[in-house]
């Protein structure tokens, strides 16, 4: 499929899902949403994708959403608004339940929706460099649709003072407030974003989408009777898997496992 907004790559096992409106800081509108949705529907069927890497050109990551957009939403009625904002909180569901992991690579400023479309990620590596900020307060706004996956990310307490205040903060708070699981000098970047996908592509594919779906599962439920269970049920299922015996007959047999035939290097 051709995209406008977005561009794919493909090398290996990896997929790199890339915005591509620096002319508006990558800001995205209609278009941006139903491609990314897209896009993440298609790589998250594909077996042979073993991760994504979500990231973007020119110097900012994402600024949120387009001005032109935000003009044309400025005449809906409620009814349209809704369900705009749906297909927006469609995207953002698309890329969180993503069955692959999802790395974003953040080399700029990311606002408002942008810090969405990160936290709906698995894994984030930020520049030093780039700033923050939950600025719909500003315009009279909230970060609605955005607010599961930025809560998950950054905690309660972190949202509270952020989503009210609008204030900036650098990928150093970030990093201190756990919305970012890196932060690394603009040169290093790539490097450590690579690094992170060869660990990632390496590993048993099942295994890796069980266990992104086991934290999605698991985190908040009461430790009671049913978790148990269902933690023993899915742990007894992976045991059992093609994958499962691989990996344990490989380790105790000092081969590497049938998964590794295949990898990029």
């Amino acid at each position: 499929m051709t995209y406008d907004t977005l561009t794919i790559e493909r090398a290996g096992h990896l997929a790199t899902v890339t915005l591509n409106r620096p002319d508006v800081r990558n800001a995205f509108n209609e278009a941006t949403i139903a491609e990314l949705t897209q896009a993440f529907s298609a790589l998250g069927v594909d077996a042979s994708v073993r991760a994504i890497v979500l990231a973007a050109n020119g110097p900012a990551f994402c600024a949120g959403a387009d001005l032109n957009w935000m003009k044309k939403m400025a005449g809906y009625t409620h009814a349209e608004n809704h369900a705009d904002a749906l297909q927006l909180a469609t995207m953002l569901r698309t890329i969180y339940e993503c069955p692959q992991p999802v790395v974003a690579r953040v080399q700029g400023d990311c606002y408002a929706g942008g810090m969405g479309l990160v936290a709906a990620c698995d894994i984030v590596v930020a520049v030093d460099e780039a700033q923050f900020c939950l600025s719909e307060v500003k315009l009279g706004l909230i970060p609605a649709t955005i607010a599961p996956y930025v809560i998950k990310a950054m905690g309660e307490q972190a949202s509270r003072r952020y989503f009210l205040t609008a204030e900036r903060f650098t990928a150093a708070t970030a990093l201190h407030i756990g919305f970012a699981h890196e932060v690394v000098a603009g040169a290093a970047l790539d490097a450590r974003v690579a690094e992170i996908v060869k660990a990632l592509v390496t590993n048993s594919p099942a295994a890796v989408r069980q266990a992104k779906t086991l934290v999605r599962d698991v985190a908040g439920r009461p430790v009671d009777d049913t978790l148990v269970d269902d933690t023993a049920a899915r742990i007894a299922a992976i045991r059992a898997s093609e994958q499962g015996r691989e990996g344990v007959a490989s380790f105790l047999e000092k081969r590497k496992p049938t998964w590794l035939s295949q990898v990029i290097s």
